[in-house]
């Protein structure tokens, strides 16, 4: 049993309206449906949907959800970076989709996930709470309990969630610097996302970590979340992605290359982009921790070769 107490700037709201801020882990359809059976209480009485709320009013809700039934279960290896009985890390690899939609229904994080612990099919998602774009590799965590779920999901909202992400940017960068420029899909290419009047507010700082003749290694950290972020903050400034195929245009390769640098580039077919650190307050301690993934190896080895070729 869940109960939280109706804050006064939600006082006359409607008791529909006022579940989905306070629970913002479940879907309006879902709660709803709870309180029409009766698994939601307003100071232990059964209220309707478009019953008034008051300050005060204590909101019980009984969280127990009916596993979905909907994603497949998959035997999916997955690198954890640390777990207990609330939360997982993992380092998710390039190439694994997060969430299977239309058209792509196995072969994600998600069904790797209920595969390896079968109790997120209870949970929303399985447990997922946000998502990394296919081809970018790195850290994410995942609620294993409905508590931890809920914690997260606050987190999240509240921008409190650090991140630190590991790019390599075409061009050579004179020194780091702060993006705050609003990003909004594209008015003709609806996949992609692309600095516009209108869009929503998003702001990125990035530092410098190594330099090279052609191309700068930085450290990345977002004061939001909009969906590819970086890639289109970092190309909006002259500096897109290496190997990104969205946002980076065709490939360029540096005049007087070396063949095992043209190779290298050739052969590297990802955006080179990594969440390379997460930190976070742990629901049930409400401790702050932190971790770490290194590059991976692909990203590495051309790290390598760029600096050999310097």
């Amino acid at each position: 049993m869940d109960v939280r107490e109706i804050p006064q700037e939600l006082a006359g709201k409607r008791l529909d309206q006022a579940l989905a801020v306070l629970f913002p882990e479940y879907s309006r359809s879902r709660l709803k449906l709870w309180v029409e059976k009766g698994r939601i209480t307003v100071d232990s009485q059964q209220w309707r949907p478009r019953d008034k709320v008051k300050s005060g009013e204590l909101v019980a809700i009984n969280p127990e959800l009916e596993p979905s039934g909907i994603v497949e279960a998959e035997d999916i290896p997955l690198e954890i970076v640390y777990q207990d009985k609330q939360l997982l890390v993992l380092n998710k690899p390039a190439g694994l989709v997060v969430h299977p939609a239309a058209g792509n229904w196995r072969g994600t994080l998600q069904n790797g996930l209920l595969a390896f612990d079968r109790s997120l099919n209870c949970i929303p998602r399985a447990g997922i709470v946000h998502r990394l774009d296919k081809e970018t590799s790195g850290l994410m965590v995942v609620a294993r309990t409905l508590e931890a779920h809920y914690a997260l999901v606050s987190q999240l909202q509240d921008k409190t969630v650090y991140w630190e992400y590991h790019a390599l940017a075409c061009g050579a960068m004179i020194s780091g610097g702060r993006i705050d420029e609003p990003i909004g899909r594209h008015p003709t290419y609806r996949k992609r996302y692309t600095v516009r009047d209108g869009g929503k507010p998003a702001v990125t700082h990035y530092r410098v970590l190594e330099k090279f003749k052609h191309y700068t290694l930085v450290k990345v950290m977002l004061e939001t979340g909009r969906t590819h972020q970086i890639r289109v903050h970092l190309a909006h400034i002259g500096y897109p992605l290496v190997g990104d195929p969205v946002y980076g245009g065709r490939l360029h390769l540096p005049k007087g290359a070396s063949e095992s640098l043209k190779q290298a580039l050739q052969q590297f077919n990802r955006q080179a982009l990594h969440a390379a650190k997460l930190g976070l307050v742990h629901p049930e301690t409400s401790q702050q921790q932190s971790w770490e993934a290194a590059i991976p190896e692909d990203m590495r080895q051309l790290i390598d070769v760029i600096r050999n070729n310097h």
